[in-house]
């Protein structure tokens, strides 16, 4: 099988513990982009955490593709069109605040260039240093969102979380798309949107089979567009149950786990062709 594109989460999958990307990995995804194989950076972040990445990989320059939120939006980098986008309405964002303040856990979203919250928690700073966005502390969530937004996330400690996620799969199941994208961050998109259903879309807008798809990451987050690929890889770092559903577990995300699988199953078919 040859394979055209390559779909990669980013944190714990293509980027280090130190958010960068390995001379090896770079190597490897710069080579099978020379050879026409379509690069996807598919992460949870808003799209503009996601830009510096996206350069550094040249995907402008190669007609590769950015999909953020969760899915919740699809940018041909080349041209920088806007392929596919969703949004929750605002009756949505205040009912998921009025939960977050039932479960005692904290909440923010994207407006514009900044992540809006009205509690200074440490998870939103984490998600603020990963995106390189600014938090703007509303004194009212509710207030300061006056537009759709593309997704919501509930942050706190994992356990809590972890209940949460329980209880509001039940509650909100038939409303929302809902999957942790970390431990600590509880992530809300349109109901039927996630990396699995974006990616479904941008390949039948590239004429592309998903057979002929890789697809790479480590969380819950990625499950889905890791068993919708033709081959569904989870990281080394990944949980168990995110490496039982993949049909190929590679190296850890800081031992060159993507580079490991784009030269397997990539450049050396590849040359062989």
């Amino acid at each position: 099988m040859t394979f055209k594109m390559i779909v990669l989460d980013l944190d714990d999958t293509l980027l280090r513990d130190d958010q960068t990307i390995s001379d090896r990995t770079k190597e490897a995804l710069m080579k099978a982009q020379e050879q026409g194989v379509k690069v996807v950076l598919a992460s949870g972040r808003p799209t503009y955490g996601m830009l510096p990445i996206a350069d550094e990989l040249s995907l402008a320059k190669y007609g590769s593709f950015i999909l953020s939120f969760n899915g919740g939006k699809i940018i041909n980098y080349e041209n920088k069109e806007e392929l596919f986008s969703s949004t929750l309405p605002l009756t949505a964002v205040k009912k998921l605040y009025e939960l977050s303040q039932r479960e005692g856990v904290d909440i923010h979203t994207y407006v514009g260039d900044e992540i809006i919250t009205e509690s200074d928690n440490p998870y939103t700073k984490i998600e603020s240093e990963l995106t390189r966005l600014p938090i703007n502390l509303a004194t009212s969530f509710v207030d300061a969102v006056q537009e759709e937004v593309v997704k919501v996330l509930m942050v706190g400690d994992p356990d809590q979380l972890k209940v949460v996620e329980e209880k509001l799969q039940n509650e909100l199941g038939e409303e929302f798309s809902i999957m942790r994208s970390k431990p600590f961050f509880l992530e809300f998109t349109e109901k039927g949107v996630t990396k699995g259903t974006s990616l479904n879309q941008l390949i039948q807008q590239c004429g592309i089979k998903r057979e002929e798809v890789i697809a790479m990451g480590d969380s819950y987050n990625d499950q889905e567009m890791i068993e919708f690929a033709g081959l569904g890889v989870a990281m080394g770092n990944a949980p168990d149950d995110i490496k039982a559903i993949a049909n190929h577990v590679t190296d850890t995300n800081m031992n060159d786990g993507v580079a490991k699988v784009v030269e397997e199953f990539v450049l050396r078919e590849l040359v062989k062709a």
